[in-house]
């Protein structure tokens, strides 16, 4: 039922709690992760076209340091692992990739108590509500 789940991660801390769950389910179901990470490019609105290019390199490195420590702690559980960093508006392109990868479950976090109400407006609420997969949220506030 689960052979491919895709966790998005902006590489906080905070992510691993979602990385956890989604790596308990790929064990439990032998699954394959698919770790994401999206470059906002609604940071690029407010710049000069001249700095979009060393911006985007930026984010760029430190979506790789975000896959990259994802996949490491989902490896080290044994998790099959691939990664994948995109461009975009963020919610639009978790729901993308997850179409185009055939996702069969979403694991993401949202912060806060009360997950309905921290999910409003919220990337997460948007992948819940458009997601074709089932999506599972993770509280990851930090105390």
């Amino acid at each position: 039922m689960y052979d491919d789940i895709l966790i998005p991660t902006d590489g906080s801390d905070a992510t691993e709690t979602a990385i956890e769950h989604a790596a308990d389910v790929a064990r439990q179901r032998n699954a394959t992760v698919h770790v994401l990470h999206v470059i906002d490019d609604r940071a690029f609105l407010t710049l000069d076209d001249d700095r979009v290019d060393q911006v985007t390199e930026q984010l760029r490195n430190e979506g790789e340091r975000a896959v990259g420590q994802a996949a490491e702690q989902l490896e080290d559980v044994g998790v099959q692992v691939t990664t994948t960093i995109r461009k975009g508006s963020p919610a639009d392109e978790i729901v993308a990739a997850a179409e185009e990868k055939g996702i069969d479950l979403v694991v993401m976090g949202t912060r806060g108590p009360d997950a309905t109400e921290n999910l409003l407006g919220s990337v997460a609420q948007k992948v819940v509500a458009t997601a074709s997969a089932p999506v599972l949220t993770v509280n990851i506030a930090e105390d």
